[in-house]
């Protein structure tokens, strides 16, 4: 079994609001990953004392400890714990109705010797490479069918007709996108934050296929290397347009 991780921030002088992490439970037979994407909120009161950073450590933690220990739950139901554990560990003292509550992205995938589990909601990205050699990439793409209709703005957030992110309700996991694929058509799993995924998606230097390329040959470090030296080549955004000259990077790759 082969699992690389890495994490980058996007300003050193901020706390890195992305969380990853592999279990691999007693017993020997199967692993879990987990990664989330804390949402950034504008400069502007959230409702809450604690922070994103303080957010995704707490929900990743127990989606982690949820998806390793309780293999009888679905990944959408281990969420759904997970989320609820996050809200009464701060509800008495947050405004967790705050449209700008802090929430994340997220991709959980579970695998044993007879399937591989995936659960994917909000614009981070889980790619199933196949024994082939091919590429499913995994993926929830409201936000980007709703960018492309015009800025996307708070009151389309966890809304109907908008997008959705793990937040304060749990039951937000029915937007998820979740499946099964059988263990044997599953050669490797990679996970990758917005911030990791600019690589394809928005700079286009290669297919979904391609970055598993580079996983596997250069590892998750040098995936976010390859991001950065893009955006350092467009500081101003004049060739590619973003809110964020550098965002928060994770990735993960794993050969189950």
């Amino acid at each position: 079994m082969r699992i690389e991780l890495a994490t980058r921030p996007g300003d050193p002088q901020r706390p890195n609001e992305d969380f990853v992490s592999v279990a691999l439970p007693a017993g020997g037979h199967g692993g879990v990953l987990v990664l989330l994407d804390g949402v950034t909120p504008p400069p502007a009161d959230t409702g809450c004392t604690h922070g994103v950073p303080w957010f995704t450590s707490r929900l990743g933690g127990a989606l982690l400890e949820l998806c390793a220990a309780r293999r009888e739950l679905t990944l959408a139901a281990c969420l759904a714990e997970a989320i609820a554990r996050t809200a009464a560990a701060h509800h008495e003292s947050c405004d967790l109705s705050h449209v700008r509550t802090p929430q994340a992205t997220v991709v959980a995938a579970r695998w044993d010797e007879e399937r591989v589990e995936h659960l994917v909601l909000s614009d981070s990205a889980l790619l199933i490479e196949h024994q082939d050699g091919s590429v499913t990439p995994v993926l929830d793409g409201r936000i980007e069918a709703l960018a492309a209709l015009g800025p996307v703005t708070d009151g389309q957030r966890n809304a109907e007709g908008g997008f959705f992110t793990a937040a304060a309700d749990p039951a937000v996991v029915a937007r998820a996108v979740t499946g099964t694929t059988p263990r044997t058509d599953v050669r490797a799993l990679a996970a990758l934050t917005d911030g990791a995924a600019r690589w394809v998606e928005m700079f286009g230097e290669g297919s979904w296929q391609d970055c598993v390329g580079v996983l596997r040959k250069e590892g998750p470090d040098a995936l976010i290397d390859r991001v950065r030296a893009v955006e350092a080549a467009d500081p101003d955004g004049g060739a590619f347009r973003r809110w964020k000259r550098h965002d928060d990077a994770a990735a993960a790759f794993v050969e189950p």
